[in-house]
């Protein structure tokens, strides 16, 4: 007999003819000499002029005979063939093949708009127009958002818990046990997904086990990051939550939770597949572990189990005192240091590390030297994973496509065209930037009061987080928690969780900027852009972000980046509610 879930399960071609119709005259100024044999014309091509010549004489002779033999047919593949060889010519690619490693690297010729790195020339341009500017005083950050765009949303997770407020939950069907990779937000998803499933399951749920994680190499445990026993207590009347496995419990699998049966549970599961399959095995057995334990449940699911899923990400998950005790600090020492613009800061959580350089495949202008240093990175990291024969890497696409991180210079200059002036106090989140006294200088050359964790905090108050780089990073969450402007660069799920969180802080507004990276190739590539012309684009920029700062989650959305409607309730909506005494607090 399975187990009760409290939750309830989830959710041709036309030919024209032109033989009648006079061709136009041509222009006077072409006719003259136009039936001269040029000699030693350059015709573009990069010296490859009669060799174009006479691929296209041989394509037409092809497509002569074919016609009047009247097998088109059976010379498709041929035409396609010589199509593809004019068309390679004309374009002129150029691959070169890396014979140490086996990688095809594509050059374009003729370079595409936007996918050179430009910027450090654009800069030169413009950096006397934002020095004459600096005594301006009028600062974008003093009124960064409209609040005609901000619609009034307030948290209200609870009012769709069913149980809320329930002293005594039903008897657990058993124990469920979860392991968290990734870094810290992964490891934070996974956590608030087990709450959602122990809730689906019925089961009591064990704090939840931490993979050592081969990247980001900290060997912290839950208790280490997040305050325990406040988890523990938030989540009293909605899922049962125990430290450990229980003794007598664990001595039925020989004290080895290693012996308690792994469901290999598929990414993005049903809660439907969870009833079926899951609970049955937890009922039988008592426990269950399911390792790994990443994006194991579906975004679309009832609104229940969204409510625990809110309930665990935005109450009951803080930060162990340890942490929330420095992270004040710091946010203290960063308004302090922002009087000049109201105790107002922007935070950027920059991603230009050795590594997520390295993994993009994108170029800079380090020139061999950067070249060299990348593949032996991509190396260290990912072992041949660049080198499988037949790989082509395009960094000039990846450049084109918004697929390259953006340097600290490129977020000096966006920041400065959106008004953001050199009075602005802007705290970095980051890890240790790629050749940071070459990249980092310009940006401090445009906001001299630039802050790190390193600068905000004393060598002796981050002695302890040093190994520990998720500890590190919930230092970086909290003072980007409570910037007036977030600049999130790269994606991932640090920038994520943070933009869902403060719209749930903020009244349903994100407070954020997503820079076009796309647009920002194609601008960065204008050496002689007018100043004028790229704080419009900027400010366009802005607009638009603040614009989508309100969003509201859509189906296939993560409820973590889009709490609303989910965790959050229209202000107009809970009046209401508590008009009528219908909402459960």
């Amino acid at each position: 007999m399975h187990g009760s879930s409290r939750l309830g399960s989830g959710r041709s071609v036309a030919i024209t003819t032109t033989a009648m119709t006079p061709s136009p005259s041509s222009s006077p100024r072409f006719r003259h000499g136009r039936h001269k044999k040029t000699v030693g014309r350059d015709d573009g091509l990069g010296g490859r002029g009669s060799k174009q010549r006479v691929l296209e004489g041989a394509a037409l002779v092809i497509i002569s005979v074919v016609l009047k033999r009247k097998c088109f047919l059976l010379f498709v593949p041929l035409l396609y063939i010589a199509g593809m060889l004019l068309f390679m010519g004309s374009l002129n690619f150029d691959v070169v093949n890396n014979l140490k490693n086996g990688v095809a690297i594509m050059h374009h010729k003729r370079a595409t708009p936007g996918s050179i790195y430009r910027s450090p020339q654009v800069f030169d341009k413009l950096w006397p127009y934002m020095e004459a500017e600096d005594l301006s005083h009028n600062n974008t950050l003093m009124t960064a958002w409209d609040p005609k765009l901000q619609e009034d949303w307030k948290p209200c997770g609870n009012r769709i818990i069913s149980n809320a407020g329930l002293s005594n939950l039903p008897k657990s069907n058993g124990f469920l046990i979860i392991e968290a990779n990734g870094g810290l937000n992964q490891q934070r998803l996974s956590i608030c997904d087990a709450v959602a499933v122990a809730g689906l399951l019925n089961a009591t749920l064990v704090i939840p086990i931490f993979h050592l994680n081969s990247v980001w190499r900290d060997s912290s445990k839950f208790g280490d990051i997040f305050d325990e026993d406040f988890f523990i207590h938030t989540l009293r009347n909605n899922v049962n939550v125990v430290p450990e496995l229980p003794a007598d419990v664990l001595e039925q699998f020989d004290n080895n939770i290693s012996s308690i049966v792994n469901l290999r549970v598929k990414a993005w599961s049903s809660p439907t597949y969870y009833l079926h399959k899951v609970v049955p095995k937890l009922v039988q057995l008592g426990a269950v572990r399911i390792a790994p334990f990443s994006n194991r449940l579906a975004q679309a699911v009832s609104s229940n189990i969204q409510g625990l899923r809110c309930l665990a990400n935005f109450e009951a998950l803080r930060f162990s005192e340890t942490i929330r005790t420095l992270a004040e600090k710091m946010v203290d020492r960063m308004v302090k240091k922002s009087t000049q613009t109201g105790g107002k800061y922007v935070s950027v959580h920059l991603r230009f590390e050795m590594d997520m350089v390295a993994f993009s495949c994108c170029e800079y202008d380090g020139g061999e030297v950067e070249k060299h240093e990348m593949d032996m990175a991509r190396e260290r990291g990912w072992r041949g994973k660049f080198r499988k024969r037949g790989r082509v890497i395009k960094p000039g696409a990846n450049r084109v496509e918004g697929k390259c991180p953006l340097t600290p210079l490129e977020v000096g200059m966006m920041l400065r065209g959106m008004g953001f002036d050199n009075t602005t106090s802007v705290y970095m989140a980051a890890g240790k930037i790629y050749n940071a006294e070459k990249y980092l200088a310009p940006l401090r050359q445009m906001f001299p009061r630039l802050e790190t964790k390193d600068t905000l905090a004393t060598p002796e108050e981050v002695a302890s987080f040093k190994g520990h780089s998720s500890r590190l990073a919930a230092l970086d969450y909290t003072v980007c928690l409570h910037s007036e402007v977030f600049v999130t660069t790269q994606g991932g799920n640090f920038p994520h969780f943070l933009m869902g969180h403060r719209r749930y802080l903020y009244g349903g507004h994100a407070k954020t900027i997503k820079p076009d990276k796309r647009k920002l190739a194609l601008l960065f590539d204008r050496p002689s852009i007018s100043w004028e012309y790229f704080k419009r684009q900027m400010r366009e920029m802005f607009r638009h972000n603040d614009v989508k700062g309100s969003e509201v989650r859509k189906p296939s959305g993560s409820l973590y980046t889009f709490p609303m409607p989910d965790c959050m309730c229209k202000q107009l909506e809970t009046k209401n509610e508590d008009r009528n005494s219908r909402r459960v607090d």
